[in-house]
């Protein structure tokens, strides 16, 4: 049994956090959930996707929290990238593919997360919830930053991370991370808050 309520953003604050300049950072392994798809941020088809994904993580705070270990939902994240590896900015919107996730207790179980897909297919028909996965992933080092204010200015923050990569002598090692720190409903876009994360290795590993 766990005492309190577990809040991922304080147990693994370096996970959470981030400077407004370039930096290196070593994370461990975490266990997510996640929901994969392709299209346009906020359209149709990420917004159902972002709904189910919720609507399971909250699912599963309530089982645990019936078992006395319950926890806070965690911040959105997700990895983005596109077929072929072409730069994001040179091809429409529609077609970016993306992993959406959210961090979840070290304790959860996949038994749980299926358990709560069926009770989300079960009293909320989010049909799409079936695509819910259970996922553990650790990117190892990477090189991050804070980016303040809405997605669309994230390039000019984006090319600071590969300036730094080239100065340091890395290369990317992985998908294009980002944790979305602020609440787009609540805070004002000039505002918001989200951290950019590249996994990178030395170029001559």
């Amino acid at each position: 049994m766990i005492a309190g309520k577990i809040d991922l953003s304080k147990l693994y604050k370096s996970y959470y956090t981030a400077t407004t300049t370039p930096a290196e950072v070593a994370l461990d392994a975490g266990q997510y959930i996640t929901i994969m798809g392709q299209g346009e941020p906020a359209g149709a088809t990420f917004t159902a996707k972002v709904q189910a994904l919720y609507s399971v993580a909250y699912t599963v705070k309530a089982i645990y929290k019936r078992l006395q270990e319950d926890f806070t939902v965690s911040k959105l994240e997700g990895l983005w990238w596109t077929k072929n590896g072409q730069d994001a900015l040179k091809v429409p919107k529609n077609e970016w593919c993306w992993k959406l996730m959210i961090r979840i207790p070290a304790y959860t179980e996949r038994a749980d997360i299926e358990q709560a897909i069926g009770l989300v297919l079960h009293t909320k028909k989010l049909q799409v919830a079936t695509e819910v996965r259970f996922e553990k992933m650790k990117e190892g080092l990477v090189v991050q930053c804070m980016h303040l204010g809405n997605y669309d200015s994230e390039p000019a923050t984006i090319a600071l991370l590969h300036a730094y990569m080239e100065e340091k002598g890395y290369e990317q090692d992985g998908l294009h991370h980002e944790i979305y720190l602020s609440d787009p409903n609540k805070v004002v876009p000039e505002k918001w808050k989200t951290i950019i994360r590249i996994p990178v290795k030395r170029k001559d590993d």
